[in-house]
């Protein structure tokens, strides 16, 4: 493949200006995201006292960004992504910034929650694609799997400062979190001016996206690309309703709040330490090993999870699973990225997002159901029969079992 970056003799990405513009920007987008994700509840809670207004508020966010991700996909591809980046950014600030003003003057308006919330999870989740289809633009190809090994750190950042800081602001006052959410895109917006991007030139990009139809027809009908989806789309239930089962196992056992923190901070260091050695593990082991291996270790994890006693123990397998978690999502959006082409990167990142966020959504709804008569250590042992099931659906694929290694 031949790199889009405009450098003969690429430099190491720390001194790459414009890749840590994107990644920071991201981070800021992730960070904003999870702080919302949990000052909106709390906010609409302490105002209305109505639990199901609460549930709305978060569902509106989670819902407007799945139905954000395949258009803002087809977005990206025609239009200059570094504006795109800059006008969801720049609307979130305003947005934000209004709720935060609102909240100030003591004009709490449910209709007012409700459109932020909106913005919030449409301008929300265009960033990502954008972001993802300038990222081979800024970096050599021959940097691309570290450079994805490092951005997957920005997720188990965001969920480690997101949500306590969300929870310490709000406690300080109830329009911080969403005036610090200003503030941070607003520098996310400066910073994003100063990124340069390789514009396409006549006949480029903008000219060669076609039809919305047409991305899904290029990512379902590649041979590898569409196995791969699947593959992302069973992890990101797994996780998702593994999470949920441990927040039900933590009110299960009457935990204090501590240890629920502890398991999941747990979770977040794990992911961490594996997004640092992702880039690394990517490098010297086979890219099949990585793929099947994933689920089958997985599965095992969470069998030993259903045996160990609830809280630290709980916490440190927890930990384990997301500290495979980097390197197997490196392998696979590192080949996403590798082969698609340029003016198809955008919808590629939207249709995954689509189909990875709706996984996910699902994963917590199965959670939550399968934990419904109370038997959290019976359902750690059905999930891990499922993951099983995963794996070997994995190891039968003969896409999966042979999927290309890039170095």
């Amino acid at each position: 493949m031949t790199t889009e970056a405009d450098v003969a003799v690429p430099p190491p990405l720390s001194r790459n200006r414009n890749y840590h513009m994107l990644w920071g920007s991201q981070l800021v987008s992730e960070l904003v995201g999870q702080l919302c994700l949990i000052a909106f509840p709390l906010m609409v809670m302490a105002t209305t006292g109505s639990a199901p207004w609460m549930g709305a508020v978060a569902a509106v966010i989670g819902a407007a960004g799945m139905v954000a991700n395949v258009p803002a996909g087809v977005l990206v591809d025609r239009f200059d992504r570094k504006r795109v980046m800059l006008v969801c950014q720049c609307v979130r600030a305003v947005a934000m910034g209004s709720l935060a003003i609102a909240l100030l003057a003591d004009h709490f308006s449910l209709s007012h929650v409700f459109v932020v919330a909106v913005v919030e999870g449409l301008l929300g989740a265009a960033f990502d694609p954008a972001e993802h289809a300038a990222l081979p633009q800024v970096v050599h190809e021959s940097q691309l799997s570290t450079a994805v090994a490092r951005n997957t750190t920005r997720r188990y950042i965001a969920t480690l400062l997101g949500p306590a800081g969300a929870g310490f602001l709000f406690a300080f006052d109830p329009m911080a979190p969403f005036a610090v959410a200003a503030v941070l895109l607003v520098a996310s917006c400066v910073v994003l001016s100063f990124l340069r991007l390789p514009r396409p030139g006549p006949g480029g990009e903008s000219e060669r996206a076609g039809m919305l139809v047409e991305g899904f027809r290029w990512v379902l009908g590649h041979r590898v690309i569409r196995p791969t989806i699947v593959w992302l789309m069973c992890c990101e239930l797994f996780v998702s309703a593994l999470i949920t089962i441990v927040l039900a196992l933590s009110g299960e056992d009457d935990m204090a709040p501590g240890a629920l923190g502890m398991m999941m901070t747990g979770f977040g260091i794990g992911g961490l330490l594996g997004a640092a050695v992702a880039g690394r593990l990517h490098a010297v082991l086979p890219a099949p090993a990585i793929i099947l291996g994933f689920p089958w270790c997985a599965a095992a994890l969470t069998l030993v999870m259903a045996l160990v006693p609830t809280g630290v123990a709980t916490g440190v397998v927890l930990g384990g699973i997301a500290f495979l978690i980097p390197t197997a999502f490196t392998t696979v959006m590192t080949y996403q990225l590798a082969v698609a082409p340029s003016a198809l990167r955008g919808r590629l990142s939207g249709i995954v997002g689509l189909f990875a966020g709706g996984a996910g959504a699902v994963g917590s709804l199965v959670g939550g159901l399968l934990m419904a008569d109370g038997d959290s250590r019976g359902t750690l042992l059905i999930w891990s029969v499922c993951l099983v099931a995963v794996a070997v659906g994995t190891t039968l694929s003969p896409a999966l079992r042979r999927f290309p290694t890039l170095k």
